[in-house]
């Protein structure tokens, strides 16, 4: 694929190379004049990574590696249109930053997608993190409408692989079939007809509670969870109302917290 002359190198790290997105190998040599040339890496990221990025230099880094162009979904809390540029506040569930993209007049009046970033609209936006008197804000140089809500899951579940491939390695094709069927949970229904997900009674909790459990232990494939947005995303549910399931579920002890306190996998009853 070409993300804005962006190319992704498909090495594979676990999820099957050539399934399309950001691979952690996919590098671009930009040219410049009167110094050796700069590589460029396009990463799929979340707005907690950047904001737990570590500072090398002039750069960062995440997961100990230098970081160059970073992309990343959210959706739209707020703008703020300045005399030099527009600074979009977004947010992804894992935390929130400001977007600032310079004005190019000529540039937004030829582009009717501009008019759709909006209060409460999610977004795409491709640029490099910056920090000024020790806060952090994205440049961007493209901000796009999400247009399919999939997009949002993929995106997280993309930046979940590749942080996973930074921090554990490449995966061992040889025993994905394995890890997968050891990730699947029978899903019954006790004598009273209560929902029982994996041998737990959830019949105390909400509604949505339930739906958000079952989900979890249908839908998960290894320890690393799902997360909430991509919960809310597959339950056609609104965020604010997973988040409140989750909580429910967590006070219960039914679940826990994975990668990020956004993430979530089910407990397994002991035996």
């Amino acid at each position: 694929l070409d993300y804005n002359n962006y190319e992704t190198s498909y090495t594979s790290y676990g999820a099957g190379g050539g399934g399309g997105g950001f691979m952690p190998d996919g590098t671009q040599n930009t040219p410049s004049k009167g110094r050796d040339h700069i590589q460029d890496t396009l990463r799929p990221v979340t707005i907690k990574q950047i904001l737990d990025a570590q500072p090398d230099g002039d750069d960062f880094k995440i997961d100990n590696t230098k970081i160059s162009q970073i992309t990343f979904v959210g959706q739209i809390r707020n703008i703020a249109h300045q005399a030099t540029n527009i600074t979009y506040k977004l947010d992804d569930g894992t935390g929130t930053i400001e977007v600032k993209q310079w004005h190019d007049a000529d540039a937004m009046e030829a582009n009717p997608q501009t008019t759709k970033l909006i209060d409460g609209s999610y977004c795409r936006a491709w640029g490099k993190l910056k920090s000024f008197h020790d806060r952090r804000h994205v440049g961007a140089q493209i901000i796009r409408p999400v247009e399919d809500m999939n997009e949002v899951s993929y995106h997280l579940l993309e930046a979940t692989a590749v942080h996973l491939y930074y921090t554990r390695g490449p995966l061992d094709q040889s025993n994905n079939a394995d890890g997968a069927a050891s990730a699947r949970i029978n899903t019954n229904t006790n004598a009273n007809g209560a929902a029982q997900d994996g041998g737990v009674d959830v019949s105390e909790f909400s509604g949505v509670a339930q739906r958000v459990y079952k989900f979890l232990c249908k839908e998960r494939q290894g320890a690393e969870g799902i997360h909430y947005q991509v919960v809310a995303s597959r339950l056609n549910l609104d965020t604010a109302v997973v988040a409140e399931a989750g909580d429910q579920l967590l006070e219960g002890g039914v679940i826990y917290t994975t990668v990020d306190d956004q993430t979530w996998a089910p407990l397994e009853p002991e035996k």
